[in-house]
């Protein structure tokens, strides 16, 4: 009878766990290096450096696009979402982007 009460005590520590914990997906980048990135200059090379390696690379039209993705959800308090998804032309330069967040920007940005 002890170890039944011990398991649904396991349990119901668990569930409070679960319903507490927070949820991330990607990891964070420098937003402030978004403002440097020129259609047409910026290489793939480049991108990597400032970024990093992307959330996911694919294909969009014939060019290859990557995607950088940091969201944070809880249960409780604010979610944060930041993303950047680049494409980029056939020379390797960047073709087009768009960065898009939820978090108030810096001031004087």
């Amino acid at each position: 009878m002890r170890t039944k009460a011990f398991a649904c005590l396991g349990m119901v520590a668990a569930g409070c766990l679960a319903l507490c914990s927070c949820v991330s997906i990607g990891r964070r980048f420098n937003p402030n290096a978004v403002k440097t990135i020129m259609m047409g200059k910026t290489r793939q090379a480049d991108i990597e450096h400032d970024f990093g390696d992307p959330f996911r690379t694919g294909v969009d039209s014939g060019d290859t696009t990557w995607t950088y993705v940091d969201y944070h959800f809880g249960i409780f308090g604010p979610q944060r979402t930041t993303d950047l998804l680049v494409k980029f032309n056939s020379d390797g330069t960047v073709k087009s982007y768009a960065y898009n967040t939820n978090e108030e920007e810096p001031a004087g940005r």
